[in-house]
């Protein structure tokens, strides 16, 4: 998250991770020569040295970022950088007054007098505000002096010339081009660095168990895939709730329009857009999978289970992505749909203007859908009385995510956002610890794991008990990075406002 935030403490942070996982990668070296290979030919081996190289380039990347002069960021970065200026009310309310569509109907700032906000008054305040930015723009290039000048300074606090001359030679010989590419990559690793690094623990957690050999790694794979994908999907429901998307509109909130955030963003579509999409991806391409661990052998009543939950994973995202199209919305207006000069009548007028439950999206079918998976896998009937009940601790979850969901849209159909900042519906917690526990279960579900258990003598209360601790402390942890993201780019801001007013 420093990394994302391009806090400077970013570097120093993946040093000392880069110290400790050395040390770990030590202590593996010596294990593993002094005891035969259990696990032969295991995807653990082969993957951590593959992260611990990509993690090795990343660090030297960063280096070479670090000492670099800046003249390779490209619009992209200044966009980043321009997120970090602070928007004025003045400008707010000039921006309202252009754009009297574009924005929700917004409460008056406790600190205005409201003179000059009004929709019919002058746009003064709007040329103010042009004029501003005009010299905002003019001082961008003072501001990146002074920034190279403090992170001249931050250098030596490193307190090694050496890597001070090796570093700054070899940024300086890097072209510009290749650094922008460079730096594109820098930039993939941290946002897939969590994924390949939930990845690897699982893994590394199958060679510990010397689980999915042979034929049952079909079996492994589809437990650890659908229930990694519930995982995550829990992780970004508890993001969505902290305000991570707030900028997608995703956040609960409503969605910033073009003038506040870029175009890129203002054109992403909605969070039950991409649920929707997703449900329906895996289950196009899930109903030919079905059949894989059993590939040409009779199909059975479970395999039939199997492929018409699929088939109910794409008609249900299909029919949510349908519903979240506006041009699909407006063509079922068209029944009532009157003529323009018709819908201008004064007596009538406020009768043609959009309910404000349309400002927001209120998409029933990903929880219906997962809401249903939920039903039947509670009743699932399994090989034994610990996999059937292990199956429905996790399928009851997910019902729990579903009806927390219902509760979330109760809230907001009858009080829609009005607001750019998270609204943070306490529902959505609970949908969040239900989809990580679920995931977590969903995982060790799989046939290999419930065989150990049996064999072990413990019952499905154990999994339980031991995965509500786990996601509760994740859940935890999740807050307190975010947190420490948000405290990185508010000393962030502060440290550009304040380089601002030195040039002033």
């Amino acid at each position: 998250m420093l990394s994302i935030t391009r806090s400077r403490l970013a570097l120093l942070a993946q040093l000392a991770f880069f110290g400790l996982n050395g040390f770990g990668l030590l202590l593996g070296t010596i294990y593993n020569s002094k005891v035969p290979d259990l696990y032969e030919n295991n995807l653990h081996h082969k993957l951590g040295w593959a992260v611990t190289w990509v993690f090795l380039a990343q660090v030297l990347l960063g280096l070479l970022k670090f000492y670099s002069d800046g003249t390779w960021l490209d619009e992209g970065s200044h966009e980043e950088r321009a997120a970090f200026m602070s928007v004025s009310v003045d400008r707010m309310a000039a921006y309202q007054q252009l754009h009297p569509d574009s924005l929700p109907a917004m409460h008056r700032y406790s600190h205005d007098s409201g003179q000059g906000t009004e929709p019919d008054s002058t746009r003064s305040n709007s040329l103010a505000g042009l004029h501003e930015e005009k010299e905002e723009g003019q001082n961008y290039q003072g501001s990146e002096r002074a920034e190279n000048m403090n992170q001249l300074q931050y250098r030596k606090s490193l307190g090694s010339a050496v890597i001070d001359r090796i570093f700054s030679r070899a940024s300086a010989k890097v072209p510009k081009q290749l650094m922008k590419f460079l730096c594109l990559l820098y930039d993939l690793v941290d946002r897939l660095i969590l994924v390949v690094g939930f990845v690897t623990i699982l893994t590394g957690m199958v060679t510990y168990g010397g689980v999915f050999r042979g034929s049952n790694v079909f079996n492994g794979l589809a437990h650890a895939i659908k229930g990694g994908i519930f995982f995550w999907y829990g992780l970004l429901t508890l993001g969505r709730w902290m305000g991570s998307f707030a900028d997608f509109g995703w956040a609960w909130n409503v969605r910033p329009p073009a003038g506040l955030v870029s175009a890129r963003k203002a054109a992403v579509p909605s969070a039950e857009f991409v649920e929707s999409f997703v449900i329906f991806l895996y289950g196009s391409t899930n109903v030919f999978l079905e059949h894989l661990a059993a590939w040409g052998d009779a199909w059975t009543a479970q395999d039939l289970e199997h492929v018409s939950i699929s088939i109910m994973f794409f008609g249900g995202g299909l029919c949510g992505m349908l519903i979240e199209s506006k041009r699909v919305r407006d063509l079922l207006n068209t029944s009532i749909s009157g003529p323009p000069q018709l819908q201008q009548l004064g007596h009538l007028k406020d009768k043609w203007d959009p309910p404000k439950t349309y400002s927001f999206s209120m998409n029933p079918f990903p929880g219906l859908i997962i809401l249903l998976l939920g039903l039947m896998m509670s009743s699932h009937h399994q090989h034994s009385a610990v996999s059937t009940m292990v199956h429905k601790q996790w399928g009851t979850l997910f019902v729990g995510f579903a009806l927390a969901r219902a509760v979330t849209y109760i809230l907001t159909y009858i009080s829609p956002p009005t607001s750019y900042f998270p609204s943070r519906p306490p529902s959505e917690l609970v949908t969040s610890f239900c989809l990580i526990a679920g995931g977590i279960i969903f995982i060790a579900s799989n046939k290999d794991t419930v065989a150990a258990m049996e064999r072990y003598d413990l019952n499905a209360m154990f999994i339980f008990t031991v995965t509500m601790g786990l996601t509760a402390f994740l859940m935890a942890w999740t807050i307190i990075v975010l947190a420490v993201k948000g405290w990185a780019t508010k000393k962030s801001k502060m440290l550009y406002v304040s380089r601002q007013g030195d040039l002033l």
